[in-house]
């Protein structure tokens, strides 16, 4: 089944969007990273659950703004590992947000490849989103492993007992982000599929 290329240009739009609002969505809310504790003795910890995001941490429902600032640290009072720790936090809020940014100027370039149907410009704007999606997986893929690196951390410090009680996911935040990631490399995938079109189009009306 054909698929003419209006159609492909919309669909790559649309996708764009979508990967655009939730990365910056992503980016917005604190629910990257949930810690949840239970225990039988609730009075004593019902403060301890957290939840946070990327610069924002909310702990026993109280916000705490401006709490992660990877850039601000002063060396001499952290460990080795911990002065690698912020630097891997310092990566990812600088990859995520550059991708969403490199997102929005993605967007204008399919438009204007889009209405001038030129298959130069649709090539380099699908491959410019892929520069984006690329982006956004170093970005994700790092702030997992940071977790899981931070959760190390904290293990061999208070031991396997002291995180008894404690239970650790990723949330819908982070999940968006790799929505994100995938509307990215289908938007450049459907794009490369227009520049095609636009190609076979330019050698004559009968190879359209």
């Amino acid at each position: 089944m054909k698929v003419a290329f209006g159609a492909l240009v919309i669909a790559a739009g649309v996708c764009g969007i979508l990967s655009f609002a939730f990365l910056a969505t992503s980016l917005g809310t604190d629910h990257w990273y949930i810690i949840e504790v239970s225990t039988v003795n609730m009075s004593d910890f019902e403060d301890m659950s957290s939840h946070s995001g990327l610069w924002r941490i909310n702990e026993g429902g109280k916000m705490q703004a401006d709490s992660i600032d990877s850039f601000a640290a002063d060396s001499s009072k952290y460990t080795e590992t911990e002065m690698r720790m912020l630097s891997m936090h310092g990566a990812i809020v600088v990859m995520l947000p550059l991708s969403l940014v490199l997102l929005l100027f993605g967007g204008i370039c399919g438009l204007v490849s889009s209405l001038a149907r030129s298959p130069v410009l649709l090539t380099g704007t699908a491959y410019y989103f892929f520069v984006c999606s690329l982006l956004t997986l170093c970005g994700a893929s790092l702030y997992i492993f940071y977790s899981y690196q931070a959760l190390s951390e904290t293990e061999s410090l208070v031991g396997p007992e002291g995180l008894a009680y404690i239970h650790t996911s990723f949330g819908w935040s982070l999940g968006l982000a790799w929505l994100s990631y995938g509307l990215e490399l289908l938007t450049g995938t459907l794009l490369l599929i227009a520049a095609q079109k636009a190609k076979l189009r330019q050698r004559g009306p009968t190879k359209a």
